[in-house]
């Protein structure tokens, strides 16, 4: 029986990036709770045109099954102990992605998660309940949005770099989100005044296996969110950083961010404004979104308007899916084959959303594309419509079909990268997600 509304919305979503896998309780009492973690995605993937460089299209599919254990413990009144161990097995078979990234020949298991931690329960009054937490290990990190860290992705495979750069395929799927290694302490709940500090090491070489240090300050109201970040570039792996992610060693970024309804009923907005001060000099990105919700309508439509910017040498860092299509991979051939990849553009993007059934969510995507500096790079201008659905069958099944609609105003011969002219390329895919 599928609960409510928010898991047809944003089952999807959630799953895909794989943040935290469906648990199956197998043992619980009042102090303690031992999980078995089960998450299998399936999906087909077909695109009309490449953008590797190849002709003609490409039609190909991924998988990937999280599966582990998780849990926590009560410390008789000293707080609580909790953590995961979980591993992924991975796949893509037949031609590849439109990209090129992966070829179909990528398997691989590994782990994924494997974390411990500590929450203060009514131990430390002055932070509130579980107003401090520390965690070590493997384990997926976001902060705020997502639009600056989000989680380590891509999940590049065989495709690219002679095969050096392969995670096991799943490339649209991205099975793979933890960071190798990290330490994180959150202080003050979720309400208030609340903050964290943190250090990451990837072990992606796709992100140059970089380190970073950062932090948070956030004020959490019921009007909204404002909130505060810094990220610190410890250091890259040199053997695989491109001239762009050397300059993340001793990069500092910066940024200020909020949301929420502003106390209007039905409203959301959202902004975030981050600078990145680097060798080469600073880059800037932002975002500015209002939606709101048509309660009173047959199937409580939501209507939603972005405009981002990223400069021509913004370094995209973490960025990810964070809450449903679009959240930060705008359009879905232009962020995963086509390019722009959160880097030297501007996006309009309005969205459409109803829920026809409290398991069925309908959805409409447009993307406006702009290049900001097309010397010495391609011209990726281009416009994006995408059509989806996601249904909850039931709480063990979530399927999303989606049709994709991309016409770049360029191609490989005159400045751009889509192969056999500019016309619209028909994108599609069916994404299935099982969680026991």
């Amino acid at each position: 029986m599928v609960k409510s509304q928010t898991l047809s919305t944003l089952a999807m979503a959630a799953l895909l990036a794989s943040q935290t896998a469906p648990a199956y309780e197998l043992y619980a009492d009042d102090d303690s709770h031992l999980n078995a973690d089960m998450l299998a995605v399936w999906g087909l993937f077909n695109s009309r045109k490449n953008y590797d460089g190849t002709p003609g299209g490409s039609t190909w599919r991924e998988g990937f099954i999280k599966y582990g254990l998780s849990g926590d413990q009560g410390l008789a009144g000293n707080g609580s102990a909790y953590g995961a161990l979980n591993w992924v097995s991975s796949g893509t078979w037949g031609d590849g992605d439109a990209a090129g990234n992966t070829n179909g020949s990528e398997r691989t298991t590994k782990i994924e998660d494997a974390y411990l931690g500590w929450r203060s329960g009514d131990l430390l009054p002055l932070f509130g309940k579980d107003g401090v937490d520390l965690s070590a290990g493997r384990q997926v990190v976001r902060l705020g949005s997502g639009f600056l860290i989000n989680d380590d992705g891509p999940n590049l495979g065989s495709g690219v770099a002679d095969g050096a750069l392969d995670r096991g395929g799943a490339y649209y799927l991205a099975a793979r989100h933890a960071f190798d290694r990290t330490a994180v302490l959150r202080l003050g709940g979720q309400e208030g005044l609340h903050g964290s500090v943190l250090w990451l090491k990837s072990d992606n070489r796709a992100q140059a296996e970089t380190e970073l240090a950062a932090g948070t300050l956030d004020y959490t109201h019921p009007l909204g969110t404002v909130g505060l970040t810094w990220i610190h570039g410890i250091g890259v792996n040199d053997r695989w950083a491109s001239e762009a992610q050397q300059a993340r060693d001793g990069m500092n970024v910066y940024s200020v961010r909020g949301d929420g309804s502003a106390g209007i009923d039905n409203a959301h907005f959202a902004f975030e404004y981050a600078w990145q001060d680097k060798r080469g000099g600073p880059e800037h990105a932002w975002y500015l979104q209002a939606g709101y919700t048509f309660a009173d309508l047959p199937w409580a439509p939501q209507l939603t308007y972005r405009y981002t910017r990223y400069s021509a040498e913004w370094d995209a860092l973490f960025s990810g899916l964070s809450s449903g299509y679009g959240t930060w991979f705008q359009g879905e051939v232009a962020a995963n084959y086509a390019g722009p990849f959160n880097s030297n553009t501007g996006i309009h993007h309005v969205g459409l959303k109803a829920t026809p059934l409290d398991n069925l969510t309908v959805g409409a995507l447009y993307f406006d594309f702009n290049t900001v500096r097309t010397r010495n790079s391609l011209n990726l201008n281009a416009r994006e419509l995408d059509v989806y659905v996601e249904w909850a069958a039931n709480e063990h099944l979530i399927i999303s079909p989606l049709v994709g609609l991309y016409q770049p105003r360029k191609d490989q011969s005159n400045g751009g990268n889509q192969v056999g002219g500019n016309g619209t390329n028909v994108y599609s895919q069916v994404t299935v997600a099982v969680p026991f």
